[in-house]
Formats: structure tokens, sequence, C-alpha cells
């Protein structure tokens, strides 16, 4: 078996956590799942029309958190932090199943489920993975805000830049190239929020399951939880942990370099729609070789399947 061929989870696991939104409390499994199955939502909590596909034209709400839903109405919302600990662990293929409408947030970051699957192990199967591999450069633009895809030739980078009027969190900017950095401080970093937006959150209804243990609460030029920052780009690391899962929702592991401006789970979602409303925007291909590291992923080692 190699890092080219798809994967799943050993056996199944169980988490239990508050919704950061609903503040509802639910219960979610990871289940094994067959090659070529993907990654599929079931709500164990209702009894029919339960199955959503998190794929980005399911998207029905992406402000604040990635909201996706089927054709009868039935959504799981928060869904990216997980998503990202999926694609940043390699996982091809994995039910899961929530007794609620809402991933549980847990610490506000993908740690406590990157350390679960990294515990049970993962499984290889013998079916090759299948790659999309961007073929020319997408942008889109939202006033201030800037998103862009391109070519590149065997990897994925992130570049993301982080804008605050508030002067604790500034500008930060970090790239990452998924395929060969460590991802710790990526999984790692919390969600976050100034302390002045939090009334408004909940005035809308939302942030009803938000604490100091599963959020960064800044106030002015101080962090209000004790223990401070996880790493010293904990905020714009925590935007490329948010953006990795909403790129999953592409449905398999990209080739190409984002390049991203004060985005978000919107954006990041609306530069997607637009790549995938033209076929010629990309490929979609399977990996044939089964013993070169995924660092060198090239055109030579790839069979077209469009």
């Amino acid at each position: 078996m190699s890092v080219l061929n798809q994967k799943t989870i050993n056996e199944s696991i169980k988490f239990n956590g508050v919704g950061l939104h609903s503040g509802l409390d639910a219960n979610l499994i990871l289940k094994p799942a067959e090659p070529n199955s993907g990654i599929i939502f079931k709500r164990t909590d209702l009894k029919t029309d339960n199955i959503i596909i998190p794929n980005i034209f399911n998207v029905s709400n992406a402000a604040f958190c990635t909201t996706i839903s089927n054709e009868s109405g039935a959504s799981v919302s928060t869904i990216e932090h997980l998503m990202g600990a999926l694609y940043g662990m390699g996982i091809d293929n994995v039910m899961v199943e929530i007794d609620n409408k809402e991933v549980p947030i847990l610490d506000g970051s993908a740690k406590l489920f990157v350390e679960a699957i990294s515990k049970t192990g993962i499984k290889s199967s013998e079916a090759p993975l299948k790659i999309i591999k961007i073929e020319k450069k997408i942008e889109f633009q939202d006033g201030k805000k800037t998103i862009s895809i391109e070519p590149t030739k065997i990897s994925l980078d992130i570049d993301f830049e982080l804008k605050y009027a508030n002067d604790l969190i500034g500008t930060q900017r970090n790239v990452v190239k998924v395929f060969e950095s460590d991802l710790t401080e990526i999984f790692n970093s919390r969600t976050f929020c100034l302390f002045e937006d939090i009334d408004k959150l909940k005035e809308m209804g939302l942030a009803k399951g938000g604490s100091l243990d599963n959020a960064i609460v800044v106030k002015n030029d101080e962090i209000l939880n004790e223990k401070g920052l996880r790493n010293e780009k904990e905020f714009v690391n925590h935007k490329i942990l948010d953006c990795l899962g909403d790129l999953y929702l592409a449905g398999h592991k990209i080739i190409g370099k984002l390049t991203c401006s004060q985005g978000g789970h919107k954006l990041t979602n609306q530069l997607l729609r637009k790549v995938f409303s033209d076929n010629s925007n990309y490929s979609l291909f399977e990996i044939k070789e089964k013993n070169l590291p995924h660092s060198l992923l090239n055109r030579n080692q790839l069979k077209s399947i469009a």
C-alpha cells in the first residue's frame, strides 16, 4: 500500500460536544467507509432523507460557518474543522453519523479530531487516489476580499492573508504546502472573535455554544483566554484550517495554488463554484503509480478520468 491509495479509518471514533452556534449537544461517529464512497454525512436523528453530501453546490449557508443541505432541507453545519482534519490526515472515505444539526465545536480547532484519527489509525486500500488539477488561473473578488487559484505542478499551496483593524490581530499572513508541510499548528489553531462582536452574534441567534473553552476572544489588545495563543500565527492559521476544510467540498484533493486576502467560507465557496462552472478550468486524474511520494506527483503519474 502507498500514500497514493485511498484511505479510511481503522475503526469507528466517537465524539460528543456542543455546537458553537446552535448550542445543541451532538453525538458524532466517524465510521470506516469503502473506497470511492467519499465523505458522507448521515443525520441519525432523522428517519428519512438523512444523507447529506459535502459538495460545493450543497453549501446552503457560508456565513460564520459552512452549512451543507440535501434536497429535503436536512442540514449539517460547522463542518469545516472536521473536513480540514480529514483532508490534512489524508482520509478519502468515511461515514459521519451525527444526531443533531451541528458538528461539535470541541476545543474550537481540529486538534481533537486529528488526535483521535491518529490514535485509531488509518487503513489504506488498493483503490488509487483521484486528484483535481487546476488548469488555469481563476479569480474572485468581493470588495477588498480577494481569492484566486492557479495551476501548480505537484502541490496544494495555501497563501492566506488576514487583516483586522484590531491591533492585536492586525495583519497576519502564512503560506502552507498542504501535502508537504507539518500541519500541526494549522490543526491546533482555534476559531476566534472580537469581544465586541459577541452580543451581535447572539442577537443573530449564533454563538450560543461559544465559550473560552472553544474560541479565542480578543478584547482590545488583550486575549481573554487564560493560556493565550497556541502559536504565533493562530489567527491566520485557523483561517487556513477553515479554507482547507472548505476546499475538501470539491470532493477530492486539489493540486493548485490558492491565494486569499481577507476571505472566509463564502469567498472560498464562490471561487470553487466558479472553478467548477467550466470543465476547462480543471481536470480529474487518477494516480497510476503506487510507490511515489505524494510530493512527486506530476502529470506523468496521472491518468485522466474526466
